[in-house]
């Protein structure tokens, strides 16, 4: 791999990428603080598609924003998700009465974060939905069961139906049905013959001379399988083409390929090949999906579309518009006409460029982020009690740090402690200054949700995924009987009920997989169940414990390959999870104390 650089480090480069990109395009605008590129064409009355993803995958996500395609994305730094703020603006700058699809790549990160960006919408009266892209094959239904396999490059024909669809004036379920169809049909594989290299990162992973990588994904990961030496193009490409095509592969074969089928052809360049050689491998693929599978391809696009920096790879994949056909009844010709349809979006590969007509209120690039939130209705609850209990609840948290962090020293990489510290220390700012005053009950919950937000991380992630639904529940509890409404147990164990179901459904996390959900789940099916804050706490402190000796189930690490390990010591608790069952008690102990 190279690792000479222009730039020195990847620190700001991403906003100087997208300052291009946007120069280059009258018909897009950027948002600088939120690194969120949108268009300035959409109208408020079509569905607003929205997508984004970690910087290093250029010209995805923000290269496919335009008319016909995105509305909208979001970057985050190199290989890493988008923040739930910036989510949030991208929102407010394509706002949409026919609704928004959120199209994600299934990480832990995006699923988070888009998530949370999910329930604050709907709690303010957005219709949003979730459309994950999951395409990869190279990691079959075993390795995959509890995460879901990866979005790859398929997710292009995701986003470029969805958008076509929605610029023709489809309703929000029509667009969501046939982006989800496109993922159903879609089968994605990916190889390298090294990883890319992070400017600035001293330290990488390579692979030997004379080997190659089968199943590589796109954040530098280990990738399935390394092979050496590196055998004959046409035998990599009929493996790669059987990981996509096998019916007789029970682990892999996600899709079905009929005689006759309409087929569509995608290569795409991790980044790091010439275009020499992208060309010469789309023709090897093309000849061989002829010779030992029948199919000839109606569509063929190669060039880079979803890269991992400079990555010396590439992937190949298929989509089955007969299997989508099938599945929505939308004839194929119809589905051609949206994948054919032309598009403002600069990444896109066409022919042609189409007009536009700016709109009215379309504005210069954004200097500052999106305003705040309009103030809204709320109870009053006893503004003394709330701030006792956080209070306390946060001293309880801070206090337990030098455990948390030994523990995760020890399975982990020995940052829970500090992110819970920083959550508790960001509380106790918010509380100094005054929010819980006026006793506005929405208002605290949203302050208190903003400052966990802003830590960052999977457990902040989590952890304000939660309080954002509950408040979410709270806000349409009240809206629906704004005279008979009560704040107390009863009500908050319903809210708290179904945050977690929606939680649920951004994460593959369950009980008995050593992360905080060991105890979120018993304590808020305990309080659903019980209506008892009580029973709840010892309930979500039984499930902490049981982490103790527990083999972790989820996270990134189950997309490692070959060179995968397992911990063989005795574990000690999850530090996440103890810290939430630590918070909920000192919490409930603070609120009783003030009480009596």
């Amino acid at each position: 791999m190279s690792t000479k650089h222009f730039f020195p480090s990847t620190e700001g480069t991403t906003a100087l990428g997208l300052d291009s990109l946007v120069a280059r395009n009258q018909n897009l605008a950027l948002d600088t603080p939120n690194k969120v590129v949108y268009s300035r064409t959409h109208t408020p009355d079509k569905v607003t598609v929205i997508s984004g993803g970690g910087g290093g995958h250029e010209p995805a996500w923000s290269g496919y924003v335009g008319d016909g395609m995105l509305a909208a994305a979001v970057n985050g730094d190199v290989f890493a998700s988008p923040a739930t703020k910036q989510i949030m603006a991208a929102i407010k700058h394509v706002p949409s009465d026919a609704g928004i699809i959120l199209c994600i790549t299934n990480y832990t990160g995006d699923n988070l974060h888009f998530g949370l960006a999910r329930e604050k919408a709907s709690g303010l009266g957005h219709k949003v939905a979730i459309l994950r892209m999951t395409d990869d094959v190279a990691l079959g239904r075993e390795q995959t069961k509890n995460t879901g396999r990866r979005g790859l490059a398929a997710n292009m024909f995701v986003l470029k139906l969805c958008g076509s669809a929605s610029q023709l004036g489809y309703d929000f379920e029509s667009c969501y049905k046939i982006g989800q169809s496109v993922n159903d049909n879609a089968v994605t594989v990916g190889s390298s013959l090294d990883h890319c290299h992070i400017p600035g990162r001293a330290h990488h992973r390579s692979v030997p001379e004379d080997a190659y990588v089968l199943g590589m994904g796109i954040h530098n990961e280990p990738g399935l399988h390394e092979k050496s030496p590196i055998p004959p193009i046409e035998e990599i490409v009929t493996d790669m083409l059987k990981y996509c095509l096998d019916p007789n592969d029970p682990d892999r074969a996600f899709v079905e390929f009929r005689k006759d089928d309409v087929v569509t052809l995608l290569i795409n360049n991790f980044g790091g090949m010439s275009q020499f050689e992208i060309e010469a491998l789309t023709t090897v693929t093309r000849q061989l999906l002829k010779k030992d599978w029948n199919i000839e391809p109606t569509r063929i696009y190669a060039q880079c579309f979803e890269t991992s920096l400079n990555a010396p790879g590439w992937s190949l994949s298929l989509v089955n518009f007969s299997g989508i056909e099938r599945q929505t009844q939308t004839p194929v010709s119809k589905l051609l006409h949206l994948l054919d349809l032309d598009t403002q979006a600069p990444a896109w590969p066409r022919n042609g460029y189409a007009d536009f007509q700016l709109r009215k209120d379309s504005g210069k690039v954004l200097g500052v982020g999106a305003e705040e939130e309009p103030a809204q209705a709320s109870p009053t609850v006893n503004a003394g009690l709330i701030e006792a209990g956080l209070r306390n609840a946060c001293r309880a948290g801070i206090g337990a740090e030098p455990d948390l962090t030994t523990w995760d020293i020890q399975m982990g990489d020995g940052d829970c402690g500090e992110a819970v510290e920083n959550m508790c220390k960001n509380i106790l700012k918010t509380l100094d200054s005054g929010v819980c005053k006026d006793g506005k009950l929405f208002h605290i919950l949203d302050e208190v949700e903003h400052a966990v937000e802003d830590v960052g991380g999977t457990l902040a992630a989590i952890i304000s995924i939660v309080l954002a639904s509950f408040t979410s529940q709270l806000k349409l509890a009240y809206a629906k009987d704004p005279q008979n409404f009560q704040m107390g147990i009863e009500s908050a164990s319903k809210a708290a009920g179904q945050a977690l179901k929606n939680l649920m459904g951004y994460t593959s996390a369950k009980q008995g997989g050593r992360t905080v959900m060991d105890s979120l789940i018993p304590f808020c099916e305990s309080i659903e169940r019980d209506v008892d804050l009580n029973k709840a706490c010892e309930a979500a402190q039984s499930g902490a414990d049981s982490t103790r000796g527990m083999k972790a189930k989820f996270g990134r690490a189950t997309y490692v390959g070959d060179k995968g390990t397992q911990s063989k010591q005795t574990a000690p608790p999850d530090p996440g999870a103890m810290a939430a069952a630590i918070f909920l008690k000192g919490l409930r102990d603070g609120l009783r104390n003030a009480s009596s």
